[in-house]
């Protein structure tokens, strides 16, 4: 069976180790496989910590990374890019303590951070990231941990929005992390982008095309599903939504409205529809 996770973001943010040991019970309680980590600031949660809590609990592991204002890999001042270098090793060490298989998330520029490229400047922009990314890459390759690399929507970037420009600007050994919520507004065919990544894919967030729980949405999701099927992909579905609540995280993710009744609500209804897939 298909591991399915969700992500802390859609109760809180950030998160820390007494939030943590409120929410991973719950979320085991909820029935979920997976519980979803975000690394928002170096030190905010302990890692081995939380590899016992969720070993008491039976649930797994995955381990996104957040580039807020200030993380780059690209056009930026060395020392940017040596500190947004060493948050990401960070990141490697904590999924290797967790037991988490990848960590996941847009590795090259800080959400929101958008600019003009043109064809040279895309291709020259693809190689910086290419040499900025090797010594991660090279690390979590000691650590047995991927790195997922997420294209996201135009107005959240304007670096890597699509599975193909993800192919061309990353090394062949770094892999993709995809988001339905993403694929929904870049992609002519989210179902073809996803068996373009093929292999590469390391890691799915999923939620429904309003950004709340997938299911009751215009997405098709049974084509997904055949499409992962096909490409041989074995990795957990993990529910990706925020709360309204928390201001800086709303304001980020642009929730200006509830997306379920309750985020309890999300997150089970959204666990009830992936396991009918």
């Amino acid at each position: 069976m298909t591991a399915i996770g969700v992500n802390t973001w859609v109760w809180n943010s950030p998160l820390t180790d007494e939030s943590l040991a409120e929410l991973a019970p719950h979320v085991a309680a909820l029935g979920f496989d997976v519980i979803e980590l975000p690394v928002e600031q170096i030190g905010l949660w302990d890692p081995h910590r939380a590899a016992e809590l969720l070993a008491s609990l039976g649930l797994a592991a995955s381990v996104v990374l957040v580039m807020p204002p200030g993380r780059e890999l690209v056009t930026a001042l060395p020392g940017t890019v040596r500190a947004t270098q060493d948050y990401l090793r960070y990141c490697v060490d904590v999924a290797a303590a967790v037991g988490a298989p990848a960590i996941s998330g847009p590795a090259y520029a800080s959400v929101g951070r958008t600019w003009r490229l043109d064809t040279a400047q895309r291709k020259a922009a693809y190689a910086e990231l290419r040499e900025n990314l090797k010594p991660v890459l090279d690390h979590a390759g000691q650590h047995g941990v991927r790195v997922g690399v997420e294209p996201l929507n135009r107005y959240e970037t304007s670096l890597i929005n699509t599975v193909d420009q993800a192919l061309d600007a990353l090394p062949e050994e770094c892999g993709l992390a995809l988001d339905t919520y993403h694929l929904n507004i870049e992609e002519r065919s989210p179902h073809q982008a996803v068996r373009a990544a093929g292999a590469r894919l390391v890691h799915l967030q999923v939620c429904g095309t309003d950004r709340g729980a997938p299911g009751g949405d215009h997405f098709d999701w049974a084509a997904l599903t055949a499409v992962l099927r096909d490409i041989g992909y074995d990795g957990p579905l993990v529910i990706e939504s925020f709360t309204p609540d928390n201001t800086s995280i709303a304001v980020a993710a642009s929730v200006w409205r509830p997306l379920a009744a309750t985020q309890d609500a999300l997150a089970a209804d959204g666990l009830a529809f992936l396991r009918t897939l």
